[in-house]
């Protein structure tokens, strides 16, 4: 795979660290084996020496040249409490900083804070909101992103060419609506947050080889449907414009009028997007977790996801159902963002 090659090109060229929050998982074992024995990374697991040591001893993984770090006895745990409790300050204490940092989720994101690895992948057990949370908290937003969301690449093999297409956000806003100050101003419109997704799914979508061409997706094409979130879509399309002029952007789309030639020349024939586009952009979590499935399961893509953006450093989620398989090829794209 063509994105693959790229990643793996990366850290061949400068070797990177991944924290993984859940050491003793089978299929993190089984990941961190595969990518230690082929030198991908450093790998650093969180957990209890003795519990790794004995997962994988139970799964006949050797994780030997991994890095154990246990969160309840770290010598430099103290420290990390610190720098925690000076970034909450004001938000939380010393004492809850030392009660949260006990928790690898945390933890595993304070390493990556304080320079200690270059990237973190976690979910195998834990939620979404449970990897997301510390990374706003600790590691935060990088300037100029306003929120944190996600983007699926997919990619199958078909008539023996590469298809590999973006789509987000399917996993971390459940729904966009206006932002208000204490006085009930508008700070941010609904229409300005489903923009920055787009801008930062094209964004993704780039990194990983595609040329996007972004379609803002609604049960509407061009004003032919009304409700729901048609205005919604129509409106982000216009200030991702503003946010990055030279974006290929165009909406709202009907899915057909995205993907089809045929129908494109119909309802949209001067639409550099329509009929071509690559990246799409759902206005609900709710259309893009059924959208990317859907094309997983019925289209034979393979999805690798959720691959969060807008952060200060490469930190991912994994689906809680994942594989090891997944969990290996995620960890290269994680680091290879690094």
């Amino acid at each position: 795979m063509a994105m693959f090659d790229k990643l793996l090109a990366n850290l061949k060229a400068s070797k990177k660290t991944i924290v993984f929050t859940e050491g003793t998982d089978a299929r993190i074992l089984s990941a961190a084996e595969r990518l230690l024995k082929e030198g991908l990374m450093g790998v650093i697991l969180c957990g209890n020496p003795d519990d790794v040591k004995k997962a994988a001893a139970d799964g006949g993984f050797d994780v030997s040249a991994a890095t154990v770090i246990d969160p309840l006895n770290y010598d430099g745990f103290e420290d990390m409490v610190k720098t925690m409790a000076e970034l909450r300050k004001g938000k939380m204490t010393e004492d809850e900083c030392r009660n949260f940092l006990k928790k690898s989720n945390y933890f595993g994101t304070m390493l990556v804070k304080m320079g200690k690895a270059d990237a973190l992948l976690g979910g195998a057990t834990y939620s979404t909101a449970d990897t997301v949370r510390p990374a706003l908290q600790i590691v935060k937003t990088r300037k100029g992103a306003s929120l944190v969301s996600s983007s699926f690449i997919l990619f199958r093999e078909k008539d023996g060419k590469e298809e590999t297409i973006a789509m987000g956000d399917c996993a971390i806003n459940l729904s966009y609506s206006d932002k208000l100050d204490k006085e009930g101003n508008v700070v941010q419109t609904a229409a300005q947050q489903l923009a920055e997704v787009a801008v930062e799914t094209a964004r993704t979508a780039a990194f990983f080889g595609i040329d996007p061409k972004v379609a803002v997706l609604s049960f509407s094409t061009y004003g032919s449907g009304k409700g729901g979130t048609v205005q919604l879509s129509h409106d982000a399309v216009i200030e991702a414009r503003k946010i990055d002029p030279n974006l290929v952007i165009d909406g709202e789309f009907q899915f057909d009028a995205a993907v089809s030639a045929e129908v494109a020349k119909t309802k949209c024939p001067d639409s550099k997007v329509a009929g071509q586009a690559n990246t799409f952009i759902f206005p609900l979590i709710e259309a893009g977790n059924i959208g990317y499935k859907i094309a997983q399961r019925l289209g034979g893509y393979e999805a690798y996801g959720p691959i969060l953006q807008g952060l200060n450093a490469p930190i991912n989620d994994l689906s809680r159902g994942c594989n090891a398989e997944e969990v290996y090829k995620m960890a290269i794209i994680t680091a290879g963002m690094a």
